[in-house]
């Protein structure tokens, strides 16, 4: 028995490898690429004219529906007319790395790889780099070594098919102003194939990263860009989308109103061969809370450009701007810091003002002396010029400074993507951090340069002061954000503000505190005063002190866009259960603390108080296996396991 035992399970594994080689040599073979998992893949097409499609399927299931792909560039054309030159092996690479601002800190990602070579009419070579792991597909158009001619890309075919029965949270692009395109606008419940509506500036496009619930609401998928340089320039999304058919548009020529950028009769992408163009990224989950979690868009990104990371260090700022919007005395400075230093935070924001502030009354003196790094803002067009970028680095180096906030760029202009990477690369050879607002959002950036610690690109607490649609949009945002935005890099929301403003606040207070630890950001800029700090109960002090801006591991309890989310974080020894709810009705909540808390006696609530917009309730009691819980409209908790 034990011999035949013996031969069937030699028997079975022979059969395995059997299969799995023959799988290898199939796809080795054919226009697709397949997930290790198989669960994910990406099949090309070609019409008998010519023509470049590809869908993406899950379990055999169609994620994204036959869509087009091609380059149409000044020289050649690779729209049609194109056949199948080579197709390489398949490669397994294995992605394993860390992140200086994340929801899981270690990253170890298996991706399958191909390389399909077209020509065209005219003999003319592209390429397509497909890739298929556990989270999604992508791909990427890449040409070859040739002369040094500068290329151009007129038009980018590349759709997203996405079923019309779909609905999807989409933010519009807005049309290029004074402040836009910032990516500062409401992400939007559509139909696939809706038409831009209720944007708060005028649009010319949707914005990506863009969530959709496919496949009849079994799967969800964002489409993002992973891996974008100063080759090509930020991409969105056309907003004629009839048929569901989602294409790249390029930035607009006029993108230009805060940068020395020369006048253009267009803005497409140019560059000399050879040229590797972004990824177009599809991360596919069967939860919402799976595309969360994705870290497909840095598994594509470049690896770290910084040998030596130790410098880079997440941490908690203070920050007068939005309750001092109008003080730039260094009295209120110097208050701000040693706010930062009453609370343990590593840094201080200095915001617009500070050089003034400083030269009256030494306030990065002061904030070193306080054991306090010093951050401080800038105006984007100080830092587009390389010599005087280069110079000012050095220069807020020497005076004891840690890190920029640069300001007001505005703009997905190739020139401009091309002087962040820039900044990112001068900023560490001066050990500063990086914090971009007015900006684009980031693609997959924060791996290749984990100095880039954060980036608005966001509607945050800012728009209590400029938008009379957000105390009532504020809540669903929440829970829409880190979903879609999040998922790209980290978000700077300046959160906790609960001082009334022109537009007076709705979300309770715990849901104000609770943002703080649901969205991820290497620096956690707290808005609001120091008279609000020190009113706080002491067991809400003391979250702030110990709480951490980035996480070991986190996991998704519940996972609702646009209704509610509750996650479980991590820091070394720190556990927190943390949620929200995004709707006008009260959300019951039913939790396993045993499971969730192992390792731990009791647990501490933070929950809404009396007057339930500007006060807390704190209770602790010993844990048990239910833990029944109703969210208050717009609403939240956090729970902190005690041992």
């Amino acid at each position: 028995m034990k011999k035949r035992s013996v031969y069937y399970a030699l028997s079975f594994i022979a059969l395995e490898v059997f299969f799995l080689t023959a799988n290898c040599l199939a796809q080795t073979k054919a226009l697709y690429v397949q997930s290790e998992d198989q669960l994910n893949k990406i099949t090309l097409s070609l019409t008998g004219d010519g023509k470049l499609s590809y869908n993406v399927t899950r379990r055999n299931k169609t994620i994204i529906a036959n869509s087009p792909l091609g380059l149409n560039c000044d020289d050649q054309d690779f729209t049609s007319g194109l056949s199948v030159v080579k197709i390489s092996p398949v490669q397994k690479k294995r992605e394993q790395y860390e992140l200086k601002v994340a929801n899981n800190k270690s990253v170890d990602h298996v991706l399958i790889h191909k390389s399909i070579t077209f020509k065209n009419a005219q003999g003319a070579l592209m390429i397509l780099d497909l890739v298929a792991g556990k989270e999604g597909v992508a791909f990427r158009y890449r040409f070859l070594d040739g002369d040094k001619k500068m290329r151009v890309i007129k038009d980018e075919l590349t759709g997203f098919h996405i079923a019309q029965n779909a609905k999807g949270w989409l933010e519009p692009y807005n049309k290029a102003g004074k402040y836009e395109p910032g990516y500062e606008d409401f992400y939007v419940n559509v139909n696939s194939g809706d038409p831009i509506v209720g944007s708060r500036n005028p649009s010319v496009g949707w914005c990506m990263p863009a969530l959709f619930n496919v496949n009849d609401n079994k799967s969800w998928v964002l489409i993002a860009e992973s891996g974008t340089d100063g080759s090509y320039p930020g991409c969105h999304l056309k907003p004629d989308s009839k048929g569901g058919i989602y294409q790249i548009a390029f930035a607009e020529k006029d993108e230009k109103y805060t940068l020395p950028l020369a006048d253009k009769e267009h803005a497409y992408p140019e560059s000399t061969l050879p040229w590797v163009m972004p990824w177009r990224t599809i991360i596919i989950g069967d939860a919402a809370g799976d595309i969360l979690l994705s870290t497909l868009i840095t598994d594509l990104a470049p690896a770290s450009k910084i040998e030596d990371a130790s410098w880079i260090e997440s941490g908690k700022a203070a920050w007068s701007w939005w309750s001092h919007p109008d003080d730039h005395s260094p009295k209120i400075y110097d208050e701000f810091t040693d706010l930062s230093a009453a609370f343990g935070f590593k840094y201080t924001l200095f915001d617009a003002g500070w050089e003034k502030a400083n030269r009256e009354g030494k306030i990065i003196d002061h904030a070193i002396a306080k054991g306090v790094q010093p951050l401080v803002w800038g105006y984007s067009s100080e830092y587009f010029d390389p010599e005087t970028r280069k110079a000012r680095f050095r220069q807020l180096a020497e005076m004891g400074v840690k890190g920029v906030k640069i300001d007001f760029w505005c703009s997905d202009r190739q020139e401009v993507l091309a002087a962040i990477q820039s900044v990112f690369e001068d900023a560490a050879k001066e050990h500063l951090l990086v914090n971009l607002h007015g900006t684009t959002v980031p693609r997959g950036w924060h791996r290749t340069w984990p100095n880039y610690m954060t980036a608005e690109a966001i509607l945050g607490t800012e728009s209590y002061f400029y938008e009379p649609r957000f105390p009532d949009k504020a809540a669903e945002q929440n829970t829409v954000l880190p979903f879609t935005r999040n998922v790209a890099g980290p978000a700077d929301y300046t959160p906790f503000a609960l001082t009334m403003r022109k537009f007076p606040r709705v979300n309770t207070a715990v849901h104000e505190l609770a943002m703080a630890m649901i969205y991820t950001s290497g620096i956690i800029h707290f808005a609001d005063s120091k008279e609000v700090f020190d009113s706080l109960p002491a067991q809400v002090k003391n979250l702030l002190k110990e709480m951490p801006a980035t996480w070991d591991k986190t996991e998704y309890i519940i996972a609702e866009p646009g209704k509610s989310i509750v996650l479980s974080r991590q820091k070394g020894a720190l556990h927190y259960i943390v949620g929200i709810n995004g709707t006008n009705n009260k959300l019951p909540v039913s939790l396993d603390l045993k499971k969730l808390g192992k390792g731990f006696s009791k647990f501490r609530l933070i929950s809404e108080g009396k007057d339930q917009l500007m006060e807390f309730n704190v209770q602790t009691a010993p844990i048990g296996s239910s833990w029944p819980y109703t969210l208050a409209p717009k609403g939240g908790f956090i729970i902190q396991f005690i041992k």
